[in-house]
């Protein structure tokens, strides 16, 4: 008697594969990441090691030391983004995220113009995040301060430094992203191990030699000239530049094994845990520095409490934890975008489509969209040689655009929930929802985004010319969305044609 045998059962690749099937996308991309590097790409991307000590000093100088508590209050509601993000994930496991959750929730025109808006932002933050590389590098040996000898990134030699070194580092991300995913993988994951253990060590290092008690955050002696409630406004835009890019696990979905179940968590866990470090780390700072009157903290940040406190080969070191966070933060900046801007041109959504939605065979990345998000970096750095006021400017305008995208994912989703979305495509009741939840958090997530975005773009002279500049420099934040938004419109009307995908030639994966 014949006896049958019952064929093995489909692998956890092959699931993910007919996973992505369905939304009507060919697997092309190698899913090699896991649940570290996944959470690695997002807490890289926010990578408060780079940002806290780029932007400390800018709190400082407005709020004084209860500008700590701005932190905790973005964290709160990014939180609520986050969430909202953590379900759109588990639904919606594709590359390029934040413009295929808006289109599926608000329509193609919506979702093309959060795509539009969230890819622009990608390439001016992988430049910003670039120019860090001033803040530490010339600390650790002068050397490495090529142009002049003035290192502030207020100087004109230390922003032209500042330009030479990021375009350097965009270089090296710009290869390592072309290489393939296995490699920027390891990369990012032993990056974020060592930015980890840096923040670690930096914490301790503070709590052992403080100073003071943790009642320093209440003082608010050193704050701006004026209201205090104006002056803390402004203080909370340092958190506000600090918290973005928790999306970027769902940004590499279709390179990440499991996505509907990883990529939420890894979201939430990835803004947590740069919330929990960067808040002990802030703490720590004003309670060692050896004075909070003195200006150097204003001017000198982290660094400053840093080099006081470990003057030594072991203080280089930590710095040298310092500059890796800035490489590996620019890596995932530069990798996400790739990611969006593939997503896009697969469906046709940008000029030259097919030629950015191709991918390399052996690689199996995107490799133009990666290139292009480089050059494209470099070449704005090359604008701004020797400007020593552009670099505050570049990051607060990058970070409107990236609320502004963020903006055009919880709205249209809280419309679809009051319209009874809570309950409708969902297949497996065990993955990430917020159920009941769902609209209260939605509806503050909205107010939130809306909130910052003024807060972000408010033409204020001290945030936005701070030494003194053009009418255009003070409304560089309305300017630089409306032209962006102009742009996107001539781009749309002129190039994006037929939503078809530029892969295969068959349509786009339609919303559901």
């Amino acid at each position: 008697m014949a006896t049958t045998v019952a064929p093995p059962p489909p692998s956890d690749a092959n699931v993910d594969s007919a996973d992505l099937a369905s939304f009507g996308y060919r697997p092309v991309l190698h899913r090699k990441l896991g649940r570290y590097a996944s959470f690695a790409a997002g807490f890289s991307f926010v990578s408060i090691l780079t940002t806290i000590f780029q932007f400390f000093g800018f709190g400082y100088s407005f709020g004084g030391a209860a500008f700590f508590w701005t932190w905790p209050i973005v964290f709160a509601g990014q939180f609520l983004v986050a969430l909202n993000f953590a379900e759109l994930a588990a639904r919606y496991p594709l590359s390029g995220c934040i413009y295929q959750w808006s289109r599926r929730l608000g329509g193609e025109l919506v979702g093309w113009f959060a795509g539009w808006m969230m890819v622009v932002a990608q390439i001016v933050t992988a430049a910003a995040a670039a120019i860090a590389l001033q803040v530490v590098l010339p600390t650790i040996w002068s050397g490495f301060q090529i142009v002049g000898e003035d290192t502030a990134l207020t100087s004109p030699s230390g922003a032209t430094n500042a330009v030479l070194l990021g375009s350097i580092l965009l270089i090296v991300t710009t290869t390592i992203n072309v290489i393939g995913i296995d490699l920027m993988a390891k990369i990012n994951s032993i990056g974020v191990t060592i930015e980890i253990v840096g923040v670690a060590a930096i914490i301790g290092l503070f709590f052992v030699n403080s100073e003071r008690g943790p009642g320093v955050v209440l003082r608010t002696d050193q704050a701006a000239p004026g209201p205090y409630w104006a002056a803390f406004l402004v203080s909370g835009l340092m958190a506000a530049y600090v918290m973005v890019g928790f999306d970027s696990a769902g940004e590499l979905s279709e390179e990440t094994k499991n996505p509907r179940r990883v990529a939420p968590r890894t979201i939430l866990t990835a803004l947590s845990v740069s919330a929990l470090g960067g808040g002990l780390m802030l703490l720590g700072a004003l309670m060692a520095a050896p004075s909070l009157d003195d200006g150097a903290l204003a001017t000198e940040g982290i660094a400053y409490v840093l080099t006081s406190k470990l003057d030594s080969p072991a203080g280089k070191v930590l710095l040298g934890c310092v500059a890796v966070a800035i490489m590996v933060c620019t890596l995932a900046i530069q990798t996400a975008g790739s990611r969006l801007m593939f997503s896009m041109a697969r469906d046709g959504k940008l000029p030259f489509a097919r030629q950015l939605a191709a991918v390399h065979p052996r690689y199996g990345t995107p490799v133009l969209p990666a290139v292009v998000i480089g050059l494209l970096g470099i070449a704005l750095l090359a604008l701004n040689l020797g400007n020593a006021a552009i670099f505050a400017t570049l990051a607060s305008v990058c970070i409107v655009s990236l609320y502004l995208a963020y903006l055009l994912v919880t709205v249209p989703l809280l419309i679809r929930r009051l319209r009874g979305w809570g309950t409708a495509e969902v297949t497996d009741e065990s993955l990430f929802r917020l159920g009941r939840f769902g609209i209260p958090v939605n509806a503050l997530a909205v107010a939130w985004g809306v909130v910052m975005v003024i807060n972000l773009a408010w033409p204020r002279a001290e945030v936005y010319t701070p030494n003194g500049g053009g009418w255009w420099m003070l409304w560089a934040a309305p300017l630089f969305v409306l032209a962006v938004a102009t742009v996107g419109a001539i781009v749309h009307r002129f190039v994006v044609a037929v939503p078809r995908n530029a892969a295969s030639g068959e349509p786009a994966g339609q919303p559901a």
